[in-house]
């Protein structure tokens, strides 16, 4: 028997909601910390991890940081004082590995979003926040999520990050009204 889009809903906020009982309240007070002491943030992923990672530039940007999406042609150098974060849900991509890498050598501080937190590119980082979560990678099997591939991953990952901004949010009194006053005027 098919199952009804409102069933299928409730099972994926299960999935979610499993997630987020398996988070430690504390996994994102250091990439927080991160946020709040750097001078300039690098963010990049790949696929639909890149598109949560650049809706959290986004916000980041409505906080008045200064973000850049890597790869962008107006993305500075970083260099000490600076943060990177890149997402790798599965624990493992060779460019992750040589962007973690340059800004390494550069002096800034490295953050992995990962599922896998001993994975190879999870090694790299001096921050790590990981969400228990499935990605691609280990979505065969027992367990699996209502949702397709790493979905599970991202949709965590999104909300995620509108949290660690509502955390932002208090903790630099930033208001929705003073967010909404750096939100672009040409849409």
């Amino acid at each position: 028997m098919d199952q009804t889009l409102s069933q299928l809903g409730h099972a994926a906020l299960a999935d979610l909601s499993k997630v987020f009982d398996a988070l430690p309240d504390d996994a994102a007070d250091p990439l927080i910390e991160a946020i709040l002491g750097a001078k300039r943030i690098a963010i990049h992923g790949l696929g639909r991890e890149g598109l949560a990672m650049k809706g959290f530039v986004m916000r980041l940007f409505h906080m008045g940081r200064d973000v850049h999406v890597v790869g962008d042609m107006t993305t500075p150098p970083l260099g000490p004082g600076d943060l990177l974060i890149v997402s790798v849900g599965p624990g493992s991509l060779g460019t992750m590995d040589a962007l973690l890498d340059i800004a390494s050598a550069a002096g800034a501080t490295t953050a992995v979003v990962t599922a896998v937190p001993d994975g190879p590119t999870s090694r790299r980082a001096d921050i790590l926040l990981v969400i228990p979560a499935q990605t691609m990678a280990n979505d065969q099997g027992g367990a699996v999520s209502v949702l397709p591939m790493g979905s599970l991953f991202e949709v965590a990952q999104t909300i995620l990050f509108e949290l660690i901004i509502l955390n932002l949010r208090e903790r630099t009194g930033e208001t929705a009204e003073t967010m909404r006053a750096r939100h672009t005027n040409l849409e």
